[in-house]
């Protein structure tokens, strides 16, 4: 037979054309962290896969991630810098160039700092990317070097960082990983099958080895009906089914002394606090019955090891750090720290070598310079909040404030100030960004290189610049290179690469990256730190915490309210400093028929706002195939509640309080119980009418200046 000889340029092309594949890392706001595998062709991103070599991500994607190709290329993305021609929020705008956009910024951003100063200008993050380079911190260290306003960013877990920080400190606590050898996990208002699938995955093998499966949960999640057991306590009342374990604990003579002993301090101060916690107690305010809180408590003290995974939903009532602080002194009271497989998982991120100071440049901020929290922004913007200098300037990118800040109206109010100059980097127009100045087209994971910080499990995440932007989409870090470019800020990180920032972001010299290095996690993808293994970790079996006295701090003597540094630019000034109890304790709702029995009156219906299923947040919520997935807006009530109201399955309802409303299909089920409604998160506004945080809330909780979407009253009418 007769060889066929390809042409020299044939050969090249069929070359240049074959499908490459990278690797990436999920840059979500999730604690799965997702090792990928980005498929390219001809600089275009075909594909992507779960990294089937990666322990926890096992080859798997979750319903948002697994066509994430689509999201590269979706119609309506942003691939141009653009100017608004038409009123705000009305989404007329025109393509200008890059020069012109960041021109327009300088000028802009010039002139209010030399009429107000650089605190009228206010930069708003948050985990729309979850890079180090291109993520929350990204743009600290130009606004810290600005002067502008430092923000408090404090969305989700911050009052669960406070509360744990003070009992436990800054541990990665029990690996998710080592769920595989607890023998009862305990998920406590956390719904894994929608928001953590890849630990759920190991809580799934672990019930297959015989490990009983306890989750704790207001209403019944995908992830409680595949649990053994589900308690659902009323919301906000966690913390009295927390302190009447403790009490549970110790009545019944089940408290491991030894540990108690050698490795916490304040148990009898503890246990005085809880004498009065009974379950009788907690039963009156919860709705879970007496009988199953001691159940509950001779099981987690008995049959070990006991894993208990926490959900940020935790926090988000006014006694929510209370409440985390109650439920971090169990595994130390039972003994549980002592076994693989057994304590709390927080945050893994504790562990992570990450350098924030480096990142985020706090040594560059003026002193004085005040702070603002992003959850209070629409009252920041309209003048509510009385601020000298006002706000005359916001940038947004990583967030979409009018659909996950609570007080929406208040935030389109402030947005449509027409003196408010609003910077937006986007990869659509968002609702927030419809109300935006000057629109700069930001690119998406494929697009640029980053490591993808990992607040779920204990492996760095590498994402490589694998496939080309669209039209003229930067990275985040480039917009920030160029606007310090234009303004003059000398300092040496303001010129690094992308490259060069993580070679500077992760203390490569740390134990826990011995023999990792940047080069490694190119080659690789992703790496364990190196923390012990999920078969033989226990870190804290002979206490070794790292709080002050190396114990778990039952009681904390002297404590004062903090958010910790990474959610507020490393800024250490104008932390919250009040008093705080020194034991945890319960601490009822705010919104509620005991505290509040004139505002139930009017607004007789406790409403919890969990995220939904196919949006990720606000992401992929404009998305045809992510839509029909989750379904419209929706409202999930009580037979009896609906039959009060005279609403029937399918109607369109509406929901609200003093704050505002929105409007969705009322869906009729057992999943909650009657008092209660529950509206998922991340729809947007300018698709519905209304989502459901206009009716939520800007009032801190207890701790952290955590969000207090689990703590409002509102009620339910049919909407004609």
């Amino acid at each position: 037979m007769n060889e066929i000889v390809k042409p020299d340029s044939l050969i090249v092309a069929e070359a240049e054309s074959l499908t490459e594949t990278f690797f990436g890392g999920c840059p979500h706001d999730c604690p799965d962290t997702c090792s990928m595998l980005f498929d390219v062709k001809d600089g275009q991103l075909q594909g992507v896969r779960g990294n089937p070599d990666h322990p926890m991500t096992r080859g798997g994607l979750c319903v948002k991630l697994k066509d994430y190709e689509k999201r590269h290329y979706h119609p309506d993305r942003l691939i141009y810098p653009m100017k608004r021609v038409g009123p705000k929020g009305s989404k007329e705008f025109e393509r200008i160039t890059w020069d012109e956009a960041l021109d327009t910024i300088v000028t802009r951003w010039k002139g209010i700092i030399d009429q107000y100063g650089p605190q009228a200008i206010a930069p708003y993050s948050y985990l729309g990317n979850q890079g180090l380079v291109h993520g929350l911190n990204g743009g600290d260290a130009f606004f810290n070097r600005m002067g502008a306003t430092v923000m408090e960013r404090t969305f989700c877990g911050e009052g669960s960082c406070t509360a744990w920080l003070l009992t436990v400190g800054p541990t990665a606590g029990l690996d998710p990983d080592s769920y595989i050898h607890s023998k009862y996990i305990v998920i406590w208002a956390c719904n894994s099958v929608s928001t953590n699938l890849h630990h759920w995955a190991i809580v799934k093998d672990a019930q297959k080895k015989g490990a009983k499966v306890v989750v704790i949960d207001t209403y019944a999640s995908r992830t409680a009906k595949a649990a053994d057991w589900h308690i659902a306590p009323k919301p906000g009342t966690d913390g009295a089914l927390a302190m009447a374990l403790i009490n549970s604990i110790i009545e019944q003579g089940l408290v491991d002394q030894d540990y108690v002993d050698n490795y916490t301090v304040g148990f009898e101060e503890l246990k005085e606090r809880a004498s009065t916690r009974t379950p009788e107690w907690a039963s009156e305010i919860t709705g879970v019955s007496a009988d199953d809180i001691r159940k509950l408590a001779r099981e987690m003290a008995t049959e070990q090891p006991v894993g208990i995974r926490i959900g940020v939903a935790l926090e988000r009532h006014y006694g929510g750090g209370q409440t985390i602080r109650a439920v971090a002194c169990i595994p130390a009271l039972t003994g549980a720290w002592r076994h693989v497989g057994g304590g709390i998982t927080q945050f893994g991120v504790w562990e992570h070598p990450y350098k924030f100071d480096v990142i985020c440049r706090p040594d560059l901020i003026p002193e004085g310079t005040r702070v603002v929290s992003n959850l209070q922004i629409g009252r920041a913007l309209t003048g509510e909040m009385k601020l000298d200098p006002p706000i005359m300037s916001m940038m947004c990118w990583n967030s979409n404030p009018v659909t996950q800040a609570p007080e929406t109206d208040k935030i389109v109010e402030g947005l449509k100030r027409e003196d408010l100059f609003m910077v937006s980097a986007e990869h659509f127009l968002s609702d927030t960004a419809s109300y935006a100045d000057i629109l700069l087209p930001a690119t998406m994971g494929a697009e640029m290189e980053d490591m993808i910080l990992s607040w779920g499990h204990l492996y760095l995440t590498y994402n490589t610049k694998c496939a080309e932007a669209p039209g003229e989409a930067i990275p985040n870090n480039e917009i920030f290179r160029q606007l310090a470019a234009r303004l003059g800020f000398e300092e040496e990180n303001f010129k690094w690469s992308d490259s060069e920032c993580l070679e500077h972001y992760v203390d490569w010299s740390s134990p826990a990256c011995e023999g990792i290095d940047l080069a490694y996690m190119r080659k690789h993808g992703f790496a364990r730190l190196k923390v012990g293994t999920p078969d033989d970790r226990a870190p804290h079996k002979e206490g070794n915490f790292p709080t002050p006295t190396g114990k778990c701090m039952l009681m904390v003597e002297g404590a004062t309210n903090f958010v910790a540094p990474p959610f507020r630019q490393m800024y250490e000034g104008f932390q919250p400093g009040e008093a705080l109890d020194p034991l945890p304790d319960y601490l009822g709702p705010r919104e509620s028929h005991t505290n509040d029995p004139e505002l139930a009156k009017r607004y007789p219906l406790n409403i919890v706002s969990p995220k939904s299923h196919y949006f990720l947040n606000s992401c992929y919520a404009n998305m045809e195939d992510k839509q029909k997935g989750q379904g419209e807006q929706f409202v999930m009530i009580n037979q009896a509640d609906a039959d009060a109201r005279g609403i029937r399955n399918g109607d369109r309802v509406q929901v609200g309080n003093d704050r505002g409303a929105f409007k969705g299909v009322a869906r009729i089920t057992d999943d909650v119980k009657a008092g209660i409604v529950v509206a998922t998160l991340g729809y947007w506004r300018q698709l519905n009418e209304g989502t459901v945080n206009s009716i939520s809330s800007g009032a801190f909780t207890d701790m952290g200046h955590a969000p207090s979407f689990s703590d409002n009253l509102v009620e339910v009418s049919r909407a004609n």
